[in-house]
């Protein structure tokens, strides 16, 4: 989260937030006049009464960003819109209320700090970070149920509706508040860490460049890429320190901002988190929210609620997306054609993007709206191992994602952004990278209940690739063919 913003300053006393009851807008918008639309993925109680009671517990909780907060990331979002910044998203498929522990936030943190560290370098740019994190509790799913052992159960959905053992398979409210919590936790440590240093340049638990060693890559070329860009990048804070650019009293070099994100899924929790500030609507639960590749239809719920959001949000586009749907779901979600308000997160698939991508891209461009552009290259590229182990394949998610930088230039457009499901631990979830990792190693720690991230090693050999792509090398990620 920002870290200029502590939560205690979020509003002044004459604009405090208030609970999501206010009279419908002119256009007939109020924070739950989605309900009068059909809406997908959602959650079957069996205690109305108590769903209630948990709704009207969370009205009364405090947020858990500023709306301040909401409006830098709205602004940095518009310069990466205007090609003056670029967009590192990641972390979790589905956060379990486990992650929310000291060792795994501050696992992701550091990946996605060093990420965006290797990309301010070769990209030569302000990077915004967004994390998957503090709330990213719930997945869809395309059956409700599933068989197991010749059973049915009811099909996991995320922490904050049922447990992945068969015993907890009845969706419970109560996780709603357990999500809130274990929400606030999270966001509250890594404020936490960032104002207390954990960004900080001179951090040496953080940062320490030189041990990076690389020994875990096994192409001696590609060891020698990544070396290199180390060693440049350690010769430029090597100037920054001579001539005192790293004057540690500066906020510029021990602090960053740090945003949360997860998916508004589950609108009943994501409504009771609504607040309005100076007479606009913030969802405070998050500073940033995305609408899934299932629940993205036009007249659909989800798009209702999302319509009148301040926040910036983000809508995943796959193959199913017809491009003529574009425009007005544009139209809808940004009416008055603000830069940066909404990220259009492609997921297709690399042997997919390029029957699709262009047409997506022409029919943004025939519009006034002025979108960040992001690649997700994992949800398209997930396949099963002949013993049914969920995984992906590095060489594919590195091809989608160089397709698609060569896609976006060659049709006059720009990608802003990149999107991915990563953890700062050494799990064995997908095959390949640097590392070299196959398919007989995924279950040497193969930990995900959700889909499979890139581990530490892995998410750092994007990080190479598209500084490398930034250097021009071969005009595009040199490291594998795209």
């Amino acid at each position: 989260m920002a870290a200029q913003q502590p939560p205690a300053a979020a509003a002044a006393p004459d604009s405090a937030p208030a609970a999501a009851t206010a009279a419908p807008a002119a256009d007939g918008w109020a924070p739950s006049s989605w309900k009068s639309k059909k809406i997908l993925q959602d959650v079957t109680y069996e205690n109305p009464e108590e769903v209630d009671e948990v709704l009207a517990k969370l009205n009364r909780l405090p947020p858990l960003v500023s709306h301040y907060e909401i409006k830098n990331l709205r602004r940095q979002l518009a310069e990466v819109a205007e090609h003056k910044r670029f967009l590192l998203q990641g972390g979790d498929c589905a956060e379990l209320f486990d992650y929310c522990s000291q060792e795994p936030i501050e696992n992701k943190l550091k990946v996605l700090l060093q990420m965006s560290l290797i990309l301010v370098w070769g990209g030569r740019t302000s990077v915004t970070r967004i994390a998957r994190m503090g709330g990213q509790y719930a997945k869809p799913r395309s059956k409700p149920t599933e068989i197991i052992n010749g059973e049915e159960y009811t099909a996991f959905r995320g922490d904050n509706v049922n447990g992945i053992a068969l015993s907890e398979r009845k969706p419970d409210p109560q996780r709603l508040l357990g999500a809130y919590f274990h929400s606030a936790a999270t966001v509250n440590y890594v404020r936490t860490l960032i104002s207390g240093g954990f960004a900080d340049l001179h951090h040496p638990e953080t940062w320490n460049l030189a041990q990076w060693d690389f020994t875990h890559v096994e192409s001696p070329a590609v060891r020698s890429e990544y070396q290199a860009i180390v060693n440049r990048l350690t010769d430029s804070l090597d100037f920054m320190h001579t001539i005192g650019a790293d004057d540690p009293t500066k906020d510029a070099i021990r602090k960053v901002d740090m945003f949360m994100s997860h998916e508004g899924l589950l609108l009943d929790y994501e409504t009771s988190l609504t607040r309005q500030v100076d007479g606009k609507h913030y969802n405070l639960g998050t500073h940033y929210l995305w609408i899934g590749d299932r629940t993205r239809q036009l007249d659909g719920a989800h798009v209702e609620y999302f319509r009148g959001l301040e926040n910036p949000v983000g809508v995943k586009v796959g193959p199913s997306m017809k491009p003529e749907e574009l425009a007005p779901l544009l139209d809808i979600l940004d009416p008055n054609c603000e830069p940066g308000k909404v990220t259009l997160i492609t997921r297709y698939g690399h042997d997919k993007i390029s029957q699709y991508l262009p047409d997506h891209i022409k029919a943004v461009q025939a519009t006034k709206h002025k979108v960040v552009w992001c690649c997700d290259p994992m949800h398209g590229n997930t396949e099963s191992t002949a013993s049914g182990v969920k995984t992906r394949r590095f060489n594919h998610i590195a091809e989608e994602l160089g397709r698609c930088f060569r896609i976006h230039t060659e049709s006059g457009s720009r990608l802003g952004g990149v999107h991915f499901e990563l953890t700062g631990d050494a799990v064995t979830e997908t095959i390949g990278g640097s590392m070299n990792l196959l398919e007989s190693d995924l279950s040497r720690n193969y930990q995900t209940f959700c889909d499979p991230r890139l581990n530490y090693e892995q998410s750092l050999d994007i990080a190479f690739m598209i500084a490398k792509y930034y250097e021009g090398a071969r005009g595009g990620l040199s490291l594998y063919q795209a």
